[in-house]
This record gives C-alpha cells, structure tokens and sequence, in this order.
C-alpha cells in the first residue's frame, strides 16, 4: 500500500502489548490543502473519512482504499458525498509535496457513467441545499407480482377461456395453457436470470435485451415491444368495452349500434385509463391492487356458482352444475369457425400469458429489480397457470356447448326426438345446436362465467378489474420502455418522446403516443381481430430474450455472474426455437412482418453504428470467437494460396499521415492484418501521458471508417522502438509480414545519425524476414504541422525531425491534444478518390517473390482503382524483346492476375544523362571522405564513429548500381509521368559495403521529380504467388 511522508505520531499498539510508531498522513493544515477528486463532490470530507477508515483498519494511515460500494457505481446523488478510490497514479507516481503539488483527481466512474454531468463549481452549495424529492418504488409483491397477475388475468380469462374450452376441449384447452406456460415460464426463467446480472435500470424488456445482446436486436426489439404493449391496450379495453356493451343489450339499450358502441365506449375508457397514469406512478399502483381484490372477489364468486345447483333459467343456458357427462363430452374438441383449430385457439389465448413481463417493464420504478423480478415474475405465472387450468376443468365440467336460453325447452322423459347430452338432463337442445344459432352454452356466449357465478355482477366487476388493470398495465409499460430507448438515441426523430417529467421521470410525450396508437386499435373493436396481431411480437421478444439468456451463457463471458441459478441454457435456446416456431405456425404472413421489422430495424443500427457500448454478449462472442480462430490458425502450417500481405505501418500516429493509412488500408481492407506503430521517442515516465492516448488514434480510425489496429510503444530511439514493434506485435499467424515505410523526405538536412537509424530500419526489416514497402509523394506524407497550425494557431514550426517516427516532437506539453484531431474533419487523400482510368505501372525489374505484383493486384480489386490499367515494365535485351515480352506475358498469366499489357524496356543499361549524374554526385558530397584518408585501417576506424561516410572505393565499387538508378527515374519520367501510381522493385544495398548515405542517395535518386506517389516493393526473397492447385 501507499504510504505518504508526514507527521510522526506515537499511538498504543492494537496488536501488542507496547507502543509503536505510525506516520499521520497529514496535519489539520495540510489537509486543507491537499484534496483528492473533484470538488463539488465533497472530496475533501471524504478524504477524511477514508483516512481514518484505513487508519483504524490498517493501524496506519495509508491511501490504499477499503473496498466500498461507492467505488463501483455509476450513479451520483446530488448534494450526497461519495467516496473515491485513489487512481494508480496517486498509489505508485505521485508524492505529496507541502508547495501545494495537486495530483490528478482520483478515478471516478461516474466520470464516464451514461447521463452523468459534474455539478459546476459554486453550484455546489445551491444543490446540496435542496435535494430532489425520492421517487416512488415498489417491492416484489406490489411491483412485479400483482402487476403481472393482473396483466395475465386479461380480458381472455372471462371472455375468450370458456369459448376456447368448449372449441379446443379441456385436453386440448390444458395443452394450450401448459404450452403457453412453459413459454413463458422459460422465459420468465431467462428475464429473472438477465434481470439479476447486474443493476437493471428503468426500460424493462427493452433494457435487459439491448445490454445482454447489443443495441442491434436490443433496439429493434424495444421498438416492437412497445408498440405491442400498446395495441394490447387497445386489446384489453375492447375487452373491456365488449362486456359493457353486452351489458346494455340485456337492458335493450345501444348508444348507436353494437360496432360502434365499442368504439366509443373503448375511446372514453381508455382517456380515463391515460388520466390515471398521468396522476403518476403512485395512483395507477393503488389503482391496481384494487383492481387486484375485485379480481378475486370474483374468482370466489366464480367458483362458488360451480358449486350451488343450478336453477331452471341457468340449466335453459346449459348450466347444471358439476356433471360427468359433461366433463367427458366437453374434453374432446369440437371445432367451429373459421378460427375453429389448435393455432387459432392458442393465437387468441397466447396473448392472455404475455403480461409476465409487466413487472420488469416498470424495473425503474422498483426497489430492487435484481430481487423483485425473479420472485415475482415466477409466482405470478405459477398463481395464474393454475387458476387457468381450474377455470377451464371447471366451467368445462358444468356447461354443455350448446344451449338455447328458452326456458320452455324442457321435455318429458324418456325424451323422443332428442339428440345430445342435454336430453339426459330434461333438456332440448336439439334444433338450435343443428342449426347453430344457439344463443347460449360455452360456443356462444362469451359471458358464461356470469352465467354461472354466484352473483354475476361479482363477475362483471372482475371483468372490468382484469380488463382495466391490464390495459393500465400496458399503458405504462409501453411509454416506459420506449422512454428508455428514446433515451439511447439509436433512431432518428424519436427523442422527443423520450423526455421525462416529475420525480419518477415520468414519459408524459410517450403516454399521448401510446394513447394514440390505442385508439386507433380500438376502432377496429374486434377482439379476435386484434389478439392475434400482437401475438408475434410478444413471441419475437420472448424469442430474444430467451436468446440473449442463452447467448450470453454460451460465451463464458466473466462479466456473466446472475445471481439467480434456476436456468438453464439449453431451456433458453429451446424457449426461442419454440417461441419462433410458434410464430409461424400462428400467422406465417404476420411473423414474416414481425421478423422483416426486426432486420430492417437491426440494419439501420449496424449502418448508423452508434457510440455506445454496454458490454453485451455479442462482444463477447466476437472476442471468442476472434480467440478461437486465431489459435485454430497456428494449427495450420502457411500456404502460398492464402498469403496475405499483412501490414505494420509506420505512421506514428495515424492522424498525421493520413495517405499511408488509405493507401495501406485500401489494399488489406476485408484481407488482411493492418497495424499502425507509432513510436513515441523520449523518457518513460515523461512520454506515458503520450502513450495513454491509444483510444483516441483508435477512434481515429474508425472515423476513418480504417480497419487497422493501433499500436504505440515509448522507446529512447526510433530504430529501437520499430525493433520492438516487428518482433511484437501481431498474435500467432495474424503477425505482420511487411514493414511499409514513408520516404525520409528531410534526410538531406538532418543529423546523418538519424539516417543511418532509417537505413538500419530497412536492414533489420529483412534480417526479420519482413518485406518492405517504401512509400513516397511529391508533397510529403506528414501533415502533422499543418494539422498543429490548424489547431493550436499559436505553434511555430520547425524542421522536421524523424520521417517515420514519432510525433511525440509535435505533441510536447500538450501542444496538440489527440481528441481535437478527432474532432476535426477528416482530411482527405488522393487515395481516397476514384482513380478513373490512369494505369498503375510496375517495374516489376528483380524478382522479389511477387510481393511487387500482388499489392497492385490487391488494388484493383477495389471499387477506386478498378478501372485503372495495370502496365508492368520489365527489363530486357533490345534483339530479344519479343521473346522476353512473351515469356513475360505467359508468366503473368499462370498468376492468373489479369495484367497483359507488358512493356520490355531494352535501354535499361544505357549511360544516363551528365546532369543527372551530376546531380546525383552532389548528393553524395557531403558525406564523402577527403582525399586525405588512404588508409584503410584509418578509415575502417572513422567509419565506426561516422558510419554514413563514403569512401572513394564504396563509390567506384557501387557506381555501376547508382547509375542504374539515376536511369531508372529518367524512365520513369518518360513513362509513368501521369500514372496514378508506379509500384517499383527497390534496390537492395548490402549492410557492410553499401553506407546509409549512398543507399538513401539511391531511394532519393530513383523517386525524385515524379509527381505520382511512388511505391518502393521489396519482399523477403519468398514466393508470394503461385500457379500450383496445391
């Protein structure tokens, strides 16, 4: 731990029987002065605080920090004081100083927390005054398990339950809730499990699959969902509306006519409904527990008629109590109607299970969300399957499907002329059950239960309860969970909604956008019309949520710790089979929309990829699956077929050489490993603060929309810290296996040292088996002065020092900050336009393995260069140029890489002109010995201390190869003048006879006055291309 140099005090001992000597960390005064973090949090208190914590913890005063829950959250409570923990910086580098040294804040996570804002300073004060009113919070009970009951118990349990039991029968009718069940109960499993693997804040659904698997599906799903809760408003209050209407026609009184009726009687419930959401959270909760005592009023009530025997108006309806004969006839099905099979009972009936996620709809407003989903979530579907299954065997067991409501259809027994169950009971069912214009009995009337309870108002009542609670249910569940997506801002135009009122935050723009989207469901005023429609998309969330329980287990990912153990992957993955085969098979057409929206929507967010990052299961899907590939690859030995160039590019950082990240990124975009290096030259401890800004060349890149990595390293020499780079980076086969290089522009005018570190720079490269790739343009590669101009105006500039390496030089004491080039537009390169129909010339002069083939060929592969022609220069003999091109041409063609047009140039050898060659001397001048140093032992000795120096031997032995170069760049003058790029074999020069100054005089001879960029190929004397199957 780290302990700071203060006041010697003497205390007894905890642990002995004596004194011992501690050191108090600082004084009354110079704790005054000295304040870890931010102050507006009360950093100074909380100082203190920790400091006795650890004094009375440890027996000493120390910085190291006791764990605390403060030092992992991410939330921050105005005018309360939290508790830092100490930055590494503060534990390991920074010493406190009496002068008033102040060392960087402590790590916040707040800091970096979604929606977290610092108070400003001297607001402090006036926000610590008045803290904001606590908002309202639910347990489990009240929260989620109520909720969810009440939602399940919808309009389909009093309304649709009996008719489904006398279509589908009682076995059928229990297949369907135990198949809904286990649907739901799997995913009720999965939601506990994704619910408790973390703090879950407000958005429900859409919130627990968005930061399991990403804001893709999470995005498109949250939209659905929320459109779904709010047509099963509609659903619910037409429910609602039906039971009023048939109210009013046993009293012979419509208000216009029964369609219409419903219209407008689910147009003023549902206004009712958005009133009491609007009065907040804390009504609509005591609204809903009223709702939930009426409902088992009612249910008593229901199952205290079954019990007491029937009289002569209920039997005339098909009532007579418990019967055998009943439950045997009404356990079989016995279909009718168009909707009359198995699927098109249980798309009606589906809808009533899927109010298991009421509770975490609303997880923003519980207490603890991690406790209250589980516990209620999994009661409720187990208190609500039972009381499915009951109602069914029970009303099943008592009421014929048939029954004519004639009080005169009784007749003497033995019966004649009777068919049916209801003959044995003195009933005659007969005529209205063949001609199916029976008004009464389970296949047509949907207020059976009324029917048959002790009290029908008593049913009504749970009618207009379950009805009206799970509309409420919906209403707020809906603007909740798009509030939150609102929030994230992964669609455009959505926002507005997502702005919250009041305490509890509440989504007032999003309840009138529910309330729109529900009433112009309810003038459909369909039931059945309006149930299967919502069907897909509760199944699709179902779907994924299962999916992202089961995904998320899969990838072992450490983040992945629930705290609830009752699942299982396996049951999860089977959960989203289920729930997708289920769509289909409910409405094919209507789960083919549902599925179409979800893509339509996932692509949007792939396209637009948003700034956020939760920590999903995709990522760490991808991380493993990156894992596994890579060490599949170093089970396979290297092929020539699937050579790829992978590149290590000395950019220094990316920003400033924007045209070696295009024109490298071009060619291994999609193919192969890009990785920019940049070398920060200097001191460790003074270059860290350069080295920590990797994230940000990082977020460079991918502005650029540059697949490459980003590596930087702090070395005392450029040419140290690019061998450290070559022999680093990479992982097994993905290992870079080109060096590409920008031309060493100013070597004329700097220190011949830092020449001869270039030069070495290329020996090394081939001592590491790295190919080389030198690239050259008329107006340079280092735009980093003009980019320094550009952001800080008061910079004066300089010679430039290093050609490749670092910009550590330009970033001095913060003269440019990384994140204002991230800010700043993107500067654009001549790599980034089209090239139209130019040609790329390859002097294709030594055979170099083909690494001087294949990078052009990866070129035109690209959109930009595609139309480009490809002409390759070889040299040859002037009698023998037909042969040579032919045999030239007949080579390319087994490379199969589409180049034809080759060109013998035959003058190759001739002598160039005088002034070129002059020229080309003046370059070597400086760096001659005089005439005076003959000796060679004289020489070899200042060549240790000078090694750039060139003696008169090195220039005649060399002169035939430095003539050639001068006569290179006079053809390439006179043939590639208005290329769009001339690719070239680079020279090699011999690491004892050939001294930096003359191999650089060469690279400088070979490419100078050309105005296309001109790239310099070398690779490492190994095939790179194949004409061989195997």
């Amino acid at each position: 731990m780290a302990d700071l140099p203060s006041h010697e005090v003497t205390v007894d001992a905890q642990f002995g029987h004596s004194s011992f000597t501690i050191n108090k960390l600082m004084g009354t005064e110079d704790s005054s002065r000295y304040r870890f973090g931010t102050p507006e949090l009360g950093a100074a208190d909380t100082w203190d605080k920790n400091s006795s914590t650890q004094t009375n913890t440890f027996g000493y005063n120390t910085l190291d920090a006791v764990p605390q829950y403060d030092h992992y959250a991410n939330t921050m409570v105005k005018g309360v004081n939290r508790c830092h923990r100490p930055s590494l910086a503060q534990l390991h580098t920074f010493i406190y100083e009496p002068d008033g040294f102040q060392p960087p804040k402590m790590y916040d996570p707040a800091d970096d927390a979604e929606g977290g804002e610092a108070v400003k300073e001297g607001e402090e004060g006036e926000s610590a005054d008045k803290p904001p009113g606590e908002p309202v919070r639910f347990g489990w009970v009240k929260g989620v398990m109520i909720r969810c009951m009440l939602n399940i118990w919808g309009v389909i349990l009093y309304l649709r339950l009996p008719w489904i039991t006398g279509q589908a029968g009682i076995g059928l009718t229990w297949v369907i809730v135990l198949l809904s069940s286990s649907i739901t109960g799997i995913t009720g499993l999965s939601t506990s499990a994704i619910a408790t693997n973390g703090k879950v804040k407000g958005g429900g659904t859409y919130f627990l699959i968005s930061r399991s698997l990403g804001p893709e599906l999470g995005g498109s799903i949250g939209l659905i969902f929320a459109f779904a809760n709010a047509v099963a408003v509609a659903m619910h209050t037409v429910g609602f509306a039906e039971t009023v209407r048939d109210l009013l026609r046993e009293y012979d009184s419509t208000i216009v006519d029964p369609t219409n009726d419903i219209r407008i009687i689910g147009v003023i419930t549902v206004t009712i409904l958005l009133g009491i959401s609007l009065a907040g959270m804390e009504w609509e909760a005591k609204a809903q527990v009223l709702f939930f005592f009426v409902i088992m009023i009612s249910f008593v009530n229901y199952i205290v008629g079954t019990i007491i025997p029937a009289t002569p108006e209920k039997q005339s309806k098909g009532f007579f109590s418990y019967q055998a004969g009943i439950f045997s006839e009404n356990f079989v099905p016995n279909w009718r109607g168009p909707d009359g099979s198995f699927f098109g009972m249980f798309s009606i009936f589906f809808p009533s299970a899927t109010g298991i996620l009421a509770g975490a709809n609303i997880s923003g407003d519980l207490k603890d969300p991690a406790v209250a989903i589980p516990r209620g979530t999994m009661l409720a579907i187990f208190w609500t399957t039972v009381s499915y299954l009951t109602i069914s065997a029970t009303i099943g067991s008592c009421v014929l499907r048939d029954a004519s409501g004639n009080i005169n259809d009784t007749i003497e027994m033995p019966p004649i002329g009777c068919e049916g169950l209801d003959c044995s009971y003195g009933w005659n069912f007969t005529e209205c059950a063949k001609n199916h214009n029976c008004q009464h009995g389970l296949l047509n009337y949907y207020q059976t239960m009324s029917m048959v309870s002790g009290f029908a108002p008593l049913i009504t009542a749970g009618i207009f309860g379950a009805t009206l609670s799970s509309a409420l249910a919906c209403l707020v569940s809906a603007p909740k969970v798009f509030q939150c997506l609102c929030k994230d801002n992964l669609y455009p135009l959505i926002g507005f909604f997502g702005k919250g009122y009041g305490k509890n935050d509440e989504p007032i723009r999003g309840y009138m956008l529910t309330y729109v989207i529900a009433v112009g469901f309810i003038l459909i005023a369909e039931l059945n019309t309006i149930a299967p429609i919502i069907s897909n998309f509760f199944l699709c969330s179902y779907a994924l949520i299962n999916f992202s329980c089961f995904h998320a287990s899969i990838t072992n990912s450490p983040g992945w710790r629930p705290s609830f153990k009752y699942y299982s992957k396996w049951a999860s993955l089977l959960g989203a089979i289920i729930s997708v085969v289920i769509m289909f098979l409910l409405t094919w057409w209507a789960a083919l929309i549902a599925i179409g929206i979800v893509i339509f929507l996932l692509g949007y967010v792939l396209y637009t990829r948003p700034a956020i990052n939760w920590g999903s299961s995709v990522q760490a899907s991808s991380y493993n699956r990156a894992l596994s590939c890579s060490v599949g690859l170093n089970e396979v030995d290297d092929h020539i077929k699937n050579y790829r160039p992978q590149c290590l590019v000395l950019t220094g950082a990316p920003g400033f050489r924007p045209a070696m990240v295009d024109l490298v990124g071009t060619f291994t975009k999609n193919l192969s490993l890009m990785a920019c290096g940049n070398v920060i030259i200097g001191p460790r401890k003074q270059k860290m603060p350069e080295l920590s800004c990797a994230d940000r060349h990082v977020k460079w890149l991918n502005k650029r929309k540059s697949k490459s990595f980003y590596t930087g390293i702090v070395a005392d020499d450029l040419r140290s810290g690019v061998q450290i780079l070559m022999q680093a980076s990479g992982l097994g086969r993905m290992k870079p296996n080109v060096l590409v290089m920008g031309f060493k522009n100013n070597w004329k005018s700097d220190n011949p040292s830092n020449v001869e570190n270039y030069i070495g720079i290329i020996h090394d490269a081939f001592d590491f088996n790295y190919g080389i790739c030198i690239l050259r343009m008329k107006e340079g590669l280092d735009i980093s002065r003009t980019m320094q101009a550009h952001v800080n105006p008061g910079f004066e500039a300089g010679d430039d020092s290093h050609g490749n390496g670092s910009v550590a030089a330009y970033t001095v004491n913060g003269t440019l900050d990384p994140e204002a080039l991230v800010a700043e537009q993107q500067t654009t390169t001549v790599f980034q336009s089209q090239q139209g129909k130019k040609t790329i010339d390859i002097y294709w002069l030594f055979d170099d393995g083909g690494l001087t083939l294949l990078i052009p060929y990866l070129l035109t592969r690209k959109k930009r260069w595609r139309n480009c022609k490809v002409r390759v220069f070889v040299a040859g003999q002037l009698n023998r140029m037909d042969e040579e091109r032919k045999a030239f041409i007949a080579l390319l063609s087994k490379f199969r890489l589409g180049f034809n047009d080759v060109q013998v140039l035959p003058d190759i050898n001739q002598r160039p002109q005088p002034e070129n060659v002059k020229r080309f001397e003046d370059l070597l001048s400086p760096y001659k010995l005089s005439d005076d140093f003959k000796d060679e032992t004289k020489i070899n000795e200042l060549k240790k201390d000078f090694p750039w120096k060139i003696s008169a031997e090195e220039i005649q032995k060399n002169m035939p190869k430095s003539l050639r170069q001068v006569r290179l760049n006079e053809i390439l003058l006179d043939y590639s003048r208005d290329a769009a790029l001339i690719v070239m074999t680079m020279p090699i020069g011999r690491r004892s006879e050939c001294p930096s100054s003359l191999y650089m005089a060469w690279l400088e001879t070979l490419s100078q006055n050309l105005r296309p960029p001109v790239m310099l190929i070398r690779g490492n004397q190994e095939s790179v291309l194949t004409f061989y199957c195997q």
